[in-house]
């Protein structure tokens, strides 16, 4: 459906300020519902920002009309915001404006092979220096990640062996310029070695075989046979220490351990693998990843939400002030907790 409404509102010049893997099935009102984040949230924000307005259905028949258009508008309460994240908890939302971006007339896309996550970080940093205005897309994966989906789909990486790969994306509305302009930093970041090989893809065609690099790892993780799957945010100073210490705290009791993600606002997908569920791992895992995560002042939980598994955990990223507001909002939206029961809010 999220596709379908990118097709649509292109036929206008525009485009819809969010890319999903799951792009051709997820719903819009349930991407609003889940506050979801996307491959491009570097570049257009979340949609906390993109959401000028919404109708919601209440939990006792209301029909809650705040389906404003207005970019600005300072009377009151800005309810909408309410509905964005919540998960279906507080109403169902059933019509959504959205601001639209003009869509970019030129695309470019890079995939970089970095030795080191440090690496990683400073070639991000110097993205943003120098691709600032054009830059739409920072991602990262490492290389157990792509051994997986390389692996496991039958998937080429066009680059050499290395221990990160990043996928640098620009949207700008000239071809010329957007084109030397990536080259120029590869060429740049190839130079000085913090980039040790590197690809650029200006054909849409090309550009997809390398998206699927990143975009189908989930799936190719499912290959090996179970998938614990977090979705955490972390400052980028210990980012991928996450990764690394869950991988001595498994040791050899899985099959991979992984790391990969929106490396431009900090969201990391930890995964971890095993030929089927273990109890034993799973208690390895939770909460120490969740302990670890709030040491760091970090998410446990940065763009899928906390659903049904992570509800009672909630305290690692919020204090008990907040959930205890979050359960008055509850209360009086939907008194009788019909909608959506046992997900985001903890047990009392």
């Amino acid at each position: 459906m999220s596709e379908a409404l990118d097709n649509e509102v292109g036929k206008a010049g525009l485009m819809v300020p969010l890319d999903l893997g799951a792009k051709g099935s997820c719903h819009i009102g349930g991407n609003v519902a889940t506050n979801a984040g996307g491959l491009r949230l570097l570049r257009y924000g979340s949609l906390h920002g993109s959401v000028l307005g919404l109708e919601a259905v209440l939990a006792d028949g209301t029909v809650l009309d705040c389906l404003t258009a207005l970019k600005k508008d300072n009377t009151g309460y800005d309810i909408k915001q309410l509905f964005i994240g919540s998960e279906g908890t507080l109403g169902i939302i059933t019509k959504v404006a959205i601001a639209c971006p003009t869509r970019p007339k030129s695309i470019n896309l890079a995939l970089l092979a970095v030795p080191s996550f440090e690496g990683v970080i400073n070639v991000f940093g110097k993205a943003k220096e120098n691709l600032g205005e054009i830059l739409s897309s920072c991602e990262f994966m490492d290389n157990q990640s792509m051994d997986c989906v390389t692996g496991n789909l039958n998937l080429r990486s066009p680059l050499s062996s290395s221990s990160f790969y990043m996928l640098i994306e620009t949207s700008g509305s000239n071809t010329e310029h957007d084109e030397e302009k990536l080259q120029h930093f590869l060429d740049s970041m190839l130079s000085n070695g913090m980039v040790t090989d590197g690809t650029v893809a200006s054909a849409p065609s090309k550009q997809r075989e390398v998206w699927q690099l990143r975009e189908r790892l989930a799936e190719s993780l499912l290959v090996d046979g179970y998938c614990y799957k977090y979705d955490i945010s972390l400052p980028l100073a210990v980012f991928y220490q996450a990764v690394i210490h869950m991988r001595e705290r498994l040791g050899s009791s899985v099959v991979r351990c992984v790391g990969y993600g929106h490396v431009g606002d900090g969201n990391l997908h930890l995964n971890v693998t095993t030929k089927q569920y273990s109890q034993e791992v799973m208690d390895l895992i939770e909460p120490f990843l969740y302990e670890w995560t709030a040491k760091y002042r970090g998410s446990i939980s940065a763009e899928h939400g906390l659903g049904f598994k992570k509800r009672n955990y909630i305290g690692f990223s919020k204090s008990q002030a907040a959930v205890n507001i979050m359960h008055s909002i509850k209360q009086v939206f939907d008194p009788q907790g019909i909608l959506n029961p046992y997900k985001v809010l903890p047990d009392k």
